[in-house]
């Protein structure tokens, strides 16, 4: 156990967090393409359909965390997020938006619902962070998930980007992007907070720290394994 002096200070421990910032997958030459307008119909459909599988397991990431944490104000509090994702009724939520974006790009609901276009890698990491957020304390979970601090910026560069660049692709087929900016803006800043607060020893932040390094990780393969799939085909 490292001894009470070691605790960083608050703006130290925020620090460490934000200086992972260049880990983030806006810098992934994948992400550097399309933003530039160099993506094939086929690249961005790839891209879609595995991005799916990301999205899909959100809820199931969220809900590892709440059955982890034993304080019901932050149960209550994390639960918006599936409901978010999931909507409250068929038809609504985050995955319905990405949904709708898939057919923007050309892709058939059936072909992205029944996954048969995501990549071995993509599943392996996804399904990796889904575990994570099982098998560790609640707010380490939750810290793995502060890349919420740095989405916001490029939310708003790809919503310019795509439209700018992708003539077939209508700002209303962006709805999960163009939604989500400043909810995420919200929602980081809510996050970093949990962090902060229940991060009191130095064992917890570091821990923090490697959760959020271990999130671009997978991430980073992520894009690694739909730039590979979109090479193939």
């Amino acid at each position: 156990m490292a001894a009470s002096q070691d605790v960083l200070s608050r703006e130290d421990f925020l620090a460490a967090l934000r200086g992972l910032s260049h880990r983030y997958w806006g810098t992934h030459p994948f992400h550097q393409r399309m933003h530039a307008g160099e993506l094939s119909e086929h690249e961005l459909r790839t891209w879609a359909a595995n991005r799916w599988y990301y999205q899909c397991m959100l809820p199931q990431k969220d809900a590892a965390i709440i059955s982890n944490c034993p304080l019901p104000e932050v149960r209550r509090h994390w639960l918006d997020r599936i409901v978010y994702h999931d909507g409250r009724t068929e038809g609504e939520g985050g995955a319905e938006s990405w949904l709708r974006l898939c057919q923007a790009v050309g892709l058939s609901r059936e072909e992205v619902l029944d996954q048969r276009h995501v990549a071995p890698g993509t599943r392996f990491a996804v399904d990796a962070y889904v575990t994570f957020a099982r098998q560790q304390p609640w707010i380490i979970g939750i810290a793995s998930g502060l890349t919420e601090m740095f989405a916001g910026h490029l939310m708003r560069q790809r919503v310019a980007d795509v439209l700018a660049n992708y003539a077939w692709i209508r700002r209303e087929d962006l709805a999960y992007f163009t939604t989500r900016i400043d909810k995420v803006a919200g929602e980081g800043k809510e996050t970093v907070d949990l962090v902060l607060e229940h991060c009191v020893t130095r064992e917890l932040q570091d821990a923090a720290v490697a959760a959020l390094s271990f999130k671009c990780d997978v991430l980073w393969s992520m894009l690694d394994s739909i730039e590979r799939a979109a090479a193939k085909g």
